[in-house]
């Protein structure tokens, strides 16, 4: 057979695995879409947003043959959380700023709207007694207190007396020196609050008119979402892979928080897992698990939720794996807990270095930043895996799924895969 012959066979053989690869990314993009979609609503709290992604997570978990753990694959929970139900309005000495990229109403703001006078925080209020003193003298009824972020931990520091007056401000205005960035808030404040990029906020500012409609929910009702694989051969050994499916939400129906790194990047590596696991040419011998968490960004609250009411014995979990922001990968990947389980990293590693999935692997020690934590603490084996590199989209309207690379995704999915398997031979030896 000469050089052309061998070259046409190995195009012939390597072709199925390629079609594989775009049939899997082309799937991988069409769930991200899904899940950064407006009519998700930023899968958080308005809108019922995070409804919605419950409900299409189940539905895959359906459609692969995934089972339930018990008669649902829900498992309820609610939590109090402050929404800002309609879309925030500031207009600065008659000009309209664009809500969700010039500024945002910060998550835990309560309800106002109307017109007040600029009034600029004066920084000597913190180390001259007689400007404190003349400062708060003036009323605070119809003024707009404005202050640069890094003021907002000395503010708190102030006396009782000065904190009192600040709550009597009709709106404050908070600087952002960089990107909006916003979290999820399950307490209301006092006052009105906008945050505003700096850079847009005008020096010589004198009046703005401006509206938050916010609504503090007592008993928000969400649910985390499990699905079930029964192992062929040691049905009591569980592999557990979770990601969180909420973000932030939106403030009205105008703006909303993609959320496409954070984390339907993770979501949807879950759904893939799920995907290749329950082909019958791929079941695993060990059970596995897959749990996508609700409230994640208000406070872990899903994973913590479930660790105090599993529904299988936390001791049964031989390793877990916690997926968030896998979006990127050209400067690997880190994972957290690597410093803690030392002899699993070590295999990780190995099983990169022989297959190239990745330029490197960083490892940390222990970290509550993400769902792995509270199973780390009920002493679960448990790593928590997200890319470097790439976007710097996050906690703002910029984390959509067009701007996200998913440079090493194809990669990271075999990476997990490999472990996987590993761990479960590893193991039964």
């Amino acid at each position: 057979m000469n050089k052309r012959h061998l070259l046409l066979l190995s195009l012939y053989f390597l072709l199925p695995v390629a079609l594989v690869a775009q049939d899997h990314m082309a799937r991988v993009r069409q769930t991200m879409d899904t899940l950064t979609s407006k009519i998700m609503y930023g899968r958080g709290y308005t809108f019922g947003g995070d409804r919605k992604a419950a409900e299409y997570i189940r539905n895959r978990f359906q459609q692969m043959g995934l089972h339930p753990i018990g008669n649902s694959y829900f498992q309820e929970f609610s939590f109090s959380v402050n929404r800002i139900v309609e879309t925030p309005q500031l207009q600065v000495d008659g000009q309209q700023l664009t809500p969700g990229q010039d500024f945002a109403a910060r998550s835990s703001s309560t309800s106002g709207a109307g017109k007040a006078m600029v009034l600029p925080l004066d920084t000597l209020i913190f180390t001259s007694a007689k400007a404190a003193k003349k400062f708060f003298k003036q009323s605070f009824t119809d003024k707009a207190l404005v202050y640069p972020q890094k003021e907002q931990k000395r503010l708190a520091q102030l006396p009782v007396q000065y904190q009192q007056k600040l709550q009597q401000a009709a709106l404050h205005i908070v600087l952002q020196p960089t990107a909006l960035l916003t979290t999820v808030a399950r307490e209301q404040d006092a006052v009105p609050v906008l945050e505003v990029r700096q850079d847009v906020w005008p020096r010589q500012a004198k009046q703005v008119t401006f509206s938050i409609k916010a609504d503090l929910n007592p008993q928000h009702q969400t649910r985390n979402v499990i699905g079930f694989i029964r192992g062929s051969q040691q049905p009591d050994s569980v592999l557990v892979f979770t990601a969180h499916y909420d973000h932030l939400g939106s403030q009205g129906e105008e703006v909303y928080f993609p959320g496409a790194n954070d984390n339907a990047s993770g979501t949807t590596m879950l759904l893939e897992l799920a995907q290749h696991y329950s082909c019958p040419e791929n079941k695993p011998k060990y059970s596995m698990a897959f749990i996508a968490f609700a409230a994640e960004e208000a406070g872990l609250l899903g994973s913590f939720y479930y660790v105090k009411l599993p529904l299988f014995p936390l001791q049964h979990i031989s390793f877990l794996i916690n997926m968030d922001l896998l979006g990127t990968g050209d400067d690997g990947l880190m994972v957290v807990n690597g410093k803690v389980h030392e002899q699993e990293l070590n295999l990780l590693q190995r099983l990169n270095e022989q297959h190239q999935y990745l330029p490197q692997i960083k490892s940390r020690g222990k970290a509550a930043n993400s769902d792995h934590y509270p199973f780390s603490e009920a002493g679960v084996p448990a790593f928590f895996f997200y890319t470097l590199g790439g976007t710097a989209a996050y906690h703002n309207t910029q984390d959509h799924a067009k701007q996200l690379p998913l440079t090493k995704f194809p990669e990271v999915f075999r990476l997990i895969t490999s472990f996987a398997e590993a761990l479960m031979r590893d193991k039964a030896n």
